[in-house]
């Protein structure tokens, strides 16, 4: 799968908490990767750091290849990756309290596994359609869930900056796990939440689908994000599978 990415510090902030890269295993099995640091001052940066680079160099050391591997293989390593977090920030007091989100997909030939832990979120674009494959541990979504707000309502609700499940802080550090089979010409998308903050799923379905290339779809989302406010850091991550005939 052909993937691009960008992270960008945004409009309202100082630094970039974002983080997101690419690892490729024993098997030449892809594993992409985005975290949004929690904790503000706290070392939020650092713990998204920890996440990524951690988890992403003990995948290249893998040689994991089937489905049923990787999702054992994604559960321990993010559960050992929490204890890290959690032992790090006690043992440093500028970084007591940090966290992270994540989402992270193993792309294999015809599949893909997804696992996520807070609000950083994964799509799957086929056929001109685009479907969230990851569900959003935040507040917001727990009321939406629940019947309390609406769609709308929930868009701009407070809860929204509440993460209710996040890699540090506790021991609890479960993630929710997803397979799908993957297409020629699907389109993977993987963003932090500041993203989404700003633009519809219309908009950013439009804006991959028109234009040239993944590269300028993803410079293209971040500057469309910027233009709309660009009140966090935001990372973009695409994925395409080309057709068989390209």
């Amino acid at each position: 799968m052909k993937i691009a990415y960008a992270s960008d510090t945004g409009r309202m902030r100082t630094d970039n908490q974002d983080y997101v890269s690419v690892f490729i295993n024993q098997s030449g099995t892809q594993l992409a990767i985005v975290a949004d640091g929690v904790g503000g001052q706290n070392g939020g940066d650092v713990a998204a750091t920890m996440a990524v680079s951690h988890i992403g160099n003990q995948w290249e050391q893998s040689s994991i290849n089937s489905v049923d591997d990787v999702k054992q293989w994604l559960v321990d390593h993010i559960n050992s990756e929490n204890d890290t977090i959690v032992q790090t920030a006690n043992r440093y007091r500028t970084l007591n309290g940090m966290a992270t989100t994540l989402v992270v997909a193993v792309i294999f030939a015809n599949e893909m596994v997804v696992a996520n832990i807070g609000d950083s979120r994964a799509y799957v674009i086929r056929q001109h359609q685009m479907r969230q494959l990851t569900v959003d541990h935040n507040l917001a979504n727990e009321l939406l869930q629940e019947g309390a707000i609406t769609p709308d309502e929930a868009i701009t609700h407070p809860g929204r900056h509440l993460i209710t499940r996040q890699l540090g802080v506790t021991d609890d550090s479960k993630a929710d796990l997803f397979a799908i089979n993957i297409y020629p010409g699907d389109y993977i998308l993987m963003t932090t939440d500041g993203m989404p903050k700003h633009i519809r799923d219309e908009k950013i379905l439009q804006t991959i689908l028109s234009a040239p290339d993944i590269s300028q779809a993803v410079s293209q989302l971040i500057t469309l994000t910027n233009e709309a406010g660009g009140s966090d850091n935001v990372t973009v991550l695409i994925g395409h599978q080309e057709s068989e005939d390209n």
